[in-house]
């Protein structure tokens, strides 16, 4: 009865919000981002905890996936290729992160990589026959080449060049690699429970990691845009890849928790 009375008027909201015009769903959405930014803000001081946040969201999203193929036997609905641009990402921050200094982010990136792993083997010879290859159909040379492209001009400057356009090569890539997996679920348009609680796990993490960056240059007033690193493109460059990543989530999230307040186990999207 409680959860009931709670819906309804959520319910509510979301139907007066889908009739608004876009410019309100806009102002909406900016204020609704705002003011969880300024939340985040006032309850967490450490800035480094937003990155184990954003690791620790995406990892949770994983243990989802494989908790969908080990029990349902079935892959259908994800993407191959989102899983191995992650794979891509994770191998090179990972890498990198040996090379500079192992941390506790060094951890969870090697145990979400081994599970990423397991995830691509398993689709690919395990559960291929419900593997949904053609709809899993973009090219994904189009988001590898032009992040390669942008991290050899923009990268952090360190002494290991090699070593500075991987690093900013696994950021780019991070920040597109869900591009594959949004494109199944609008080829399918119905995303089945296990499949939207793993990317909205994605939107989460990536919201976590982009208030970091954001809330950083707020505290500096600006001038964290110009510090460490590639003058004033390189930190720019990475808030940018941030922000595309949480926006491309941001109407799937929606959809999301729509689908959640409605009592919906399907997500449905807008044809």
């Amino acid at each position: 009865m409680g959860q009931k009375g709670v819906q309804r008027p959520l319910q509510k909201l979301f139907s007066w919000v889908r009739k608004q015009s876009n410019k309100v769903k806009t102002f909406l959405g900016v204020f609704t981002v705002l003011t969880l930014l300024v939340t985040l803000k006032l309850l967490v001081h450490e800035h480094n905890h937003f990155f184990v946040l954003a690791e620790f969201a995406h990892f949770v999203g994983i243990l989802v996936l494989i908790y969908k193929l080990t029990t349902h036997k079935t892959c259908s609905g994800l993407s191959l290729k989102t899983q191995q641009l992650t794979a891509t990402f994770l191998f090179a921050r990972l890498f990198c992160s040996l090379q500079i200094e192992g941390d506790i982010h060094t951890i969870l990136d090697l145990v979400t990589l081994v599970a990423t792993f397991w995830l691509i083997f398993m689709m690919k010879y395990k559960l291929k026959s419900s593997y949904m290859a053609d709809l899993d159909n973009m090219k994904i040379y189009i988001v590898i080449v032009p992040s390669l492209v942008i991290a050899f001009f923009i990268h952090p400057r360190t002494n290991n060049l090699i070593l500075s356009i991987l690093w900013a090569f696994a950021v780019y890539i991070e920040g597109v690699s869900v591009l594959p997996q949004l494109r199944l679920m609008q080829n399918v348009k119905i995303i089945e429970p296990f499949t939207a609680h793993y990317v909205f796990a994605l939107g989460v993490s990536r919201f976590f990691s982009c208030a970091h960056w954001i809330i950083k240059v707020y505290d500096t007033s600006g001038s964290y845009l110009s510090l460490s690193g590639g003058g004033f493109f390189w930190i720019p460059m990475i808030i940018l890849a941030e922000i595309v990543q949480t926006f491309v989530l941001a109407d799937f999230c929606y959809y999301y928790v729509k689908s959640v307040m409605q009592g919906q186990m399907m997500v449905r999207l807008p044809a």
